[in-house]
């Protein structure tokens, strides 16, 4: 299978759960700048979107959306426990977290981000992430994890968002249990290859 990703972006998040399940991939970088590939291709032509990830499967199916590709790459290894069985109850807990971090964290950075957003929508936008991550800060109390002592995909999900912080001004550095959750994830052996990788450490 093929994983089109941007450095940094919200594409490490399955490329760490790839890292993580000990699969066979080939990771593709498709700047979401340039959305051109190394080879000069035009990314427009291999997910009309245009964003990543994108996941391309042997047989030529796709999938993309950080959730819905984490979760496939945590199914075909269930051993690793990326996942919950699907159907149990921690599931739908795990499914939960990824929407929250998806829809609360992920697109609540959106705004900093933006070329030419007003100062005012951009400080609007930081008091309201900084809410949302006080509040997961709380729900990390006496975890090692979002799911307990079990690392699962939306951890990476997690660690990738958080990490945009600290290019836009968020600091997380008051937030105890979030600022342990970020450096234990960082110190896991896949999350140090899946950076490597991407360029974003040496």
């Amino acid at each position: 299978m093929k994983l089109y990703y941007s450095p940094g972006a919200c594409s490490l998040a399955p490329h760490i759960a790839l890292k993580e399940s000990g699969l066979a991939f080939e990771a593709i970088a498709a700047p979401t700048k340039t959305h051109k590939l190394l080879d000069g291709t035009d990314y427009y032509t291999i997910n009309p979107l245009g964003y990543v990830p994108f996941l391309v499967l042997d047989d030529g199916r796709t999938l993309h959306e950080v959730p819905a590709i984490s979760q496939y790459i945590a199914d075909q290894v269930p051993d690793t426990r990326l996942a919950p069985a699907n159907g149990s109850w921690e599931r739908y807990k795990l499914q939960e977290w990824l929407n929250t971090i998806g829809t609360e964290l992920h697109k609540g950075f959106s705004p900093l981000f933006t070329p030419g957003m007003p100062a005012e929508a951009k400080e609007i936008a930081k008091t309201r992430l900084v809410s949302r991550l006080n509040w997961v800060n709380g729900e990390l109390a006496g975890k090692h994890y979002l799911m307990g002592d079990t690392f699962t995909v939306a951890d990476a999900y997690l660690f990738v968002v958080v990490g945009w912080g600290r290019l836009v001004g968020v600091d997380i550095s008051g937030l105890a249990n979030l600022s342990a959750f970020v450096a234990r994830v960082a110190a896991r052996p896949a999350v140090q290859n899946a950076l490597r990788a991407e360029g974003l450490i040496k």
